[in-house]
């Protein structure tokens, strides 16, 4: 905590860093604004209450979205447009030869990779909006003919979910951290207040079922003190393993260039066990919530047994089961998008380095590419963990919707700490003591 206090510090000593920070929070802060603006033409508190008879797939949706949901507000769907197209498009990367040889030109791919993502995005916000508007078309004021307002409500949730997408991007372009991740951080950070009177009063009904006062207070403040100490041992879990790197030694050779000998040092390549973040598990929410969504929309009331059977999907066995199952695989998958060992093998080639007992070439290349596999089934089964010890607690202690709570530390911690991650990276550039060690460093080198 004292070390984070000091980069907080140190941050905002630092002008261009400060700027970021500060552009990145009023960015946030439009976010937050936006959620508290209503959807014209729709009752909200009618609409709410459509949304919550989903169940736990409206909590799904509405951290995905932000916490905008429940609100009935213009930022309703949030970022889940763009998730879902983000998934699309990297599926399709893998499968279309153009769609790959673009993500593999360096930056100037990654801009028209972005541009699709973000077309994409608004293309699936509109139907979903349609979906929405649709689904809760009860909660439709009568003031207006029925065909505009419809357009209206679709238009609103369209305009918003381009609004999420285009404020995430002006995180990535001028602030500091990921946008889409950063929004949904601000959107859970907001419940906070209102999940932790949630388990007050849980603890307080505990404790009203005892005919002896005293024992019920006491079993009350217990069940709180044992429900607070596995949240901050799953936190603490969390850090360790977010933190945690296998580091793969590399000695370099020794070049001697004029009078001057540079090089004959020991470094290592660090490899993180969460190397994915926590991407899988938004990717796996998302994927899962679009057959109920489809089920809640059009087969509400359907007596069919598979419109049933998808209906009370969400917190069945087979839900776990898939849920789980899409884990691993958006880990690996992610993973074999965003980690490339044939680059680092080459990176390590020029520079006339060696892993120690590898020899150059294919075996450094199938050498790092077998860590980082291994590295991925460490990464999976911690990702699966998080998400049953919450599902374990809230089927002992009978508190709903806890289950969901490993979610939310493992977005949180992972966004907070790619964030401070961030910082210190661009303190470390910034700093002119770093700088003069690097300088000192060299020439003891020589």
């Amino acid at each position: 905590m004292h070390g984070i206090f000091d980069t907080a510090v140190n941050a905002f000593r630092v002008d261009s860093i400060r700027k970021r920070l500060l552009y990145t929070f009023m960015i946030l802060g439009i976010f937050m604004l936006g959620g508290l603006v209503p959807v014209p033409g729709i009752d909200g508190e009618t609409f709410t209450t459509l949304v919550r008879q989903w169940g736990q797939l409206g909590s799904i949706m509405d951290i995905i979205s932000g916490g905008g949901l429940y609100h009935a507000s213009i930022l309703s769907m949030g970022v889940s447009p763009y998730i879902n197209a983000s998934i699309i498009i990297q599926l399709l990367t893998v499968v279309i030869p153009a769609l790959e040889d673009m993500s593999k030109e360096g930056e100037s791919g990654r801009k028209k990779m972005n541009k699709i993502t973000r077309y994409s995005a608004i293309g699936l916000a509109l139907v979903q909006s349609c979906l929405f508007c649709y689904s809760t078309r009860t909660a439709m004021i009568s003031s207006l003919p029925v065909w505009l307002n419809a357009g209206l409500v679709v238009l609103s949730f369209t305009a918003g979910a381009a609004m999420v997408v285009f404020l995430g991007e002006k995180i990535n372009d001028k602030g500091i951290g990921n946008g889409v991740s950063l929004i949904i951080f601000a959107g859970i950070v907001t419940r906070l207040p209102q999940m932790a009177k949630t388990l007050y009063l849980k603890c307080v009904s505990i404790s009203n079922t005892f005919d002896s006062a005293v024992a019920g207070i006491l079993i009350g403040i217990l069940v709180f003190i044992g429900i607070a100490l596995v949240a901050v041992l799953i936190i603490v879990f969390v850090l360790f393993v977010q933190n945690a790197e296998r580091k793969i030694p590399v000695q370099y050779s020794k070049k001697v260039i004029g009078r001057s000998q540079i090089g004959g040092s020991r470094d290592y390549i660090p490899l993180k066990v969460n190397m994915s973040g926590v991407m899988p598990v938004i990717f796996a929410m998302s994927l899962l919530a679009l057959p109920q969504i489809i089920t809640s929309l059009f087969f509400a009331s359907s007596t069919n047994p598979v419109a049933v059977w998808f209906r009370s999907f969400t917190g069945s066995v087979w839900y776990y089961i898939a849920y789980f199952i899409l884990i691993i695989g958006f880990t690996f998958f992610y993973s074999a998008i965003q980690f490339h060992p044939v680059e680092i093998a080459n990176n390590i080639n020029k520079n006339g380095g060696t892993i120690s007992g590898i020899r150059a070439g294919k075996p450094t290349t199938d050498f790092i590419k077998t860590t980082a596999f291994r590295l991925n089934w460490i990464e999976a089964f911690f990702l699966i963990l998080v998400c049953i010890v919450p599902t374990v607690v809230g089927t002992l202690s009978g508190f709903q919707n806890v289950w969901f709570a490993g979610t939310s530390v493992l977005i949180l911690t992972s966004v907070a700490n790619d964030l401070i991650v961030q910082v210190e990276g661009e303190l470390e550039v910034r700093s002119p003591r770093g700088f003069l060690d690097d300088l000192s460093l060299k020439a003891g080198r020589r």
